[in-house]
């Protein structure tokens, strides 16, 4: 039970830190765009954004204050990434798994 519980608090606490640095919090603007690290961290908290866009209008999965090319190319690196890399590294656990019959 004690262990349970720390999950949750852990996961809170992701939560409320993940909540400071979202797209469209207000932290970007057209005199201070969002460059390539943070294209990247949108990217990674894509699907946490997503879920906060639904209970806060400002919240939006991308970042419209940007810099062009370099905050797309970190913000897709990191969704390609890290999708791409979940689902590589699940394809080679089915490998192993097929190896041992």
């Amino acid at each position: 039970m004690k262990k349970y519980i720390i999950i949750c608090v852990a996961l809170v606490l992701l939560c409320v830190c993940l909540a400071g640095c979202m797209p469209g919090d207000g932290a970007n603007s057209p005199i201070r765009p969002a460059g390539f690290f943070t294209g990247i961290w949108h990217g990674w908290i894509a699907p946490v954004s997503l879920v906060f866009s639904i209970f806060n209008r400002n919240i939006t999965i991308y970042e419209v204050f940007n810099t062009g090319f370099l905050y797309d190319l970190g913000y897709y690196g990191a969704i390609v990434g890290g999708f791409g890399g979940l689902s590589f590294a699940r394809g080679r656990k089915k490998k192993h798994r097929h190896d041992d019959d």
